[in-house]
């Protein structure tokens, strides 16, 4: 089969020829129509997870994927043949990943039947992004009317949790780099923006900070918009916990958990048409490694979709 992998940490990704992976007990096969670029994706050939779990070489990247369930090894209950399906591929060992034909994954895996209103094409870019994106919101656990200032609003999880807190009622204010950012988010359903390349101001006392870009001094300092008993999260892992309680802010760092029940949630809301999918553009497995390249440099506007079989 086709897949994009690499030979060794840090190493370039390269479209190779590797073998068809084989269903074992407990496994699913998937046939894949897609696979979603996410920057975790890079950063585990960085090795993000080297002392956390086992990997294999060469890696075949990818996390986000969605297809058809080709075949069930014994004792699998949850998935037959011909079930659409889409969810997070990453299992022990790293390395065998999405960005492939073919995929097998434990049953247990954080997989759940696909959106119905979706192309599984499409359907490979929601799930990182989106269980991240309501994950973050049940957090925050905001009501209907409450605003929040969302940093880093133009990828691909801002961009999910724009469109989720608008369902919500809640006023979105978006940090965007332009006036055509600007534009697609409030197109999406922020209230309003604030270009920080122009050093615009940002509102103050608001009821919730998500900041998913910023380094810890300038999120220190972004902390200060949220008035006392609000909620403040980063996905970036450089929150100050004593800090947040000393200013009476709840929340802190934050880690999306990949499950079923987040993915079954996730379709729900897509199927119900709160969400539509970010996609910045398609790109074949032979395209992935200029793209993955790309994703290096922080400059999506939006979901990068690897398309491996559009017939699916």
């Amino acid at each position: 089969m086709k897949a994009v992998a690499v030979t060794s940490f840090k190493a370039i990704p390269q479209l190779m020829d590797l073998p068809e992976p084989q269903v074992k007990e407990g496994q699913i096969l998937i046939r894949l129509a897609a696979a979603g670029l996410n920057p975790f994706d890079w950063k585990m050939v960085d090795g993000i997870l080297k002392d956390h779990m086992p990997h294999v070489f060469p890696l075949i990247m990818g996390v986000d994927g969605a297809g058809v369930v080709e075949a069930t090894g014994a004792g699998v209950t949850r998935f037959k043949k011909g079930n659409r399906v889409y969810g997070q591929m990453l299992h022990a060992p790293v390395g065998e990943g999405s960005y492939a034909e073919f995929v097998v994954v434990p049953e247990k895996a954080a997989i759940a039947a696909a959106p119905e209103t979706l192309s599984l094409t499409d359907a490979a870019a929601a799930p990182t992004a989106g269980m991240t994106a309501l994950q973050l919101l049940d957090k925050l656990g905001l009501s209907a009317g409450q605003t929040l200032l969302l940093i880093g609003a133009t990828g691909g999880v801002g961009s999910f949790v724009i469109q989720l807190a608008k369902a919500r009622g809640l006023r979105v204010v978006a940090s965007v780099s332009s006036a055509a950012d600007a534009e697609r988010m409030k197109a999406l359903g922020a209230e309003s923006t604030v270009n920080y390349k122009e050093n615009e101001a940002y509102p103050g006392n608001v009821d919730a900070l998500v900041d998913l870009v910023d380094q810890a001094a300038d999120f220190a300092e972004k902390t200060a918009l949220v008035k006392p008993g609000g909620a403040v999260l980063t996905t970036q892992f450089v929150a100050d916990k004593a800090a947040l309680q000393a200013r009476q802010l709840r929340g802190g760092n934050f880690e999306t958990k990949g499950t079923p029940a987040s993915l079954d949630a996730l379709r729900q809301a897509i199927d119900k048409g709160e969400i539509k999918i970010p996609v910045d553009r398609r790109v074949s497995l032979a395209q992935a490694p200029a793209a993955i390249a790309e994703s290096r440099e922080m400059k999506s506007k939006g979901k990068t979709i690897i398309v491996i079989n559009d017939q699916l």
